[in-house]
């Protein structure tokens, strides 16, 4: 595939840059009717399977966590959440962007991260109302690992 028709990809489908496999399972926490849609939808179409919520039973290859500042306590979410993943695997963090309401502090993601184990490695733009952050922990942070 060219440059272009990479780029053109991730213009039609916001997930791309969210580094998402074929045949992966990814974990959805927080769901909410405020989530972006069409981010659910694309990683559905990268992964060729259906977002499994927090009643999937067995490990995960990733968790998307939305949360919003109402939500509870961030640390205690993050380390829900990798409880539901292998190490190494990443959690997306979603939050809203700022002015947004449930708008979470960057000092506060950073915060709950390093408390629950986990180091920021990058963050996307994950669709009009919400900022993803990509967490991870700090091993496979080191060594690169996706």
């Amino acid at each position: 595939m060219s440059a272009t028709a990479d780029h053109a990809e991730e213009r039609t489908n916001p997930a791309e840059r969210l580094g998402f496999q074929p045949e992966q399972v990814v974990q959805e926490l927080g769901y909410d009717d405020d989530t972006e849609q069409a981010l659910r939808e694309g990683i559905e179409a990268i992964t060729g399977t259906q977002l499994v919520d927090e009643d999937y039973d067995d490990v995960a290859d990733a968790v998307m966590l939305w949360f919003r500042e109402d939500d509870g306590d961030l640390t205690d979410a993050l380390v829900d959440a990798i409880m539901m993943i292998d190490e190494g695997a990443p959690v997306w963090l979603m939050t809203p962007k700022t002015g947004r309401p449930g708008y979470v502090e960057a000092s506060d993601i950073n915060e709950a991260a390093q408390t629950a184990g986990l180091a920021q490695t990058s963050s996307v733009n994950a669709g009009k109302d919400w900022t993803g952050s990509r967490l991870v922990t700090p091993k496979a942070a080191r060594s690169g690992k996706r």
